[in-house]
């Protein structure tokens, strides 16, 4: 379980962090980011370590391979947790990455994993979401 009080930080930093990109605010996204990469990496390998902090760092990561590696970063804390949630949400997020890098061999593994962790999830949107995109992606169809 995450600390109550990083998640409070992680989820406000989120918001604003959203709210900084829709206004094309440069200065102050990269402020928030900075914020949000130091709270995960203060935590980071203590018991106060999270893959929701690492997942959402990854979110909002501007380069897809940092993202990509934000993820991967996520998922092993995720697989070392056995959390099913995470395991699904970041498998996915994760395909849609590999997805845009032309990585699709990659993506059709991640979403492999991301299904079998989903099987024990209440998520039926992101359930959906998954089985959609593996069925596309196997049927060799162009992701939309």
């Amino acid at each position: 379980m995450i600390n109550t009080k990083i998640y409070k930080a992680v989820y406000e930093l989120a918001e604003k962090l959203m709210k900084a990109a829709a206004k094309d605010d440069r200065a102050t996204f990269e402020t928030l980011y900075a914020e949000l990469q130091a709270i995960c990496i203060e935590h980071e390998n203590t018991d106060k370590d999270h893959p929701e902090q690492w997942e959402t760092l990854a979110d909002f990561a501007e380069e897809l391979e940092d993202a990509l590696a934000l993820y991967e970063k996520a998922l092993a804390k995720a697989t070392a947790m056995d959390s099913k949630d995470h395991l699904s949400s970041i498998g996915f997020s994760m395909a849609m990455l590999q997805v845009e890098l032309g990585q699709t061999d990659a993506a059709v593994q991640s979403l492999q994993q991301a299904q079998e962790s989903a099987r024990r999830i209440e998520d039926g949107d992101l359930k959906v979401e998954i089985d959609e995109l593996l069925e596309q992606l196997t049927a060799g169809k162009p992701v939309v």
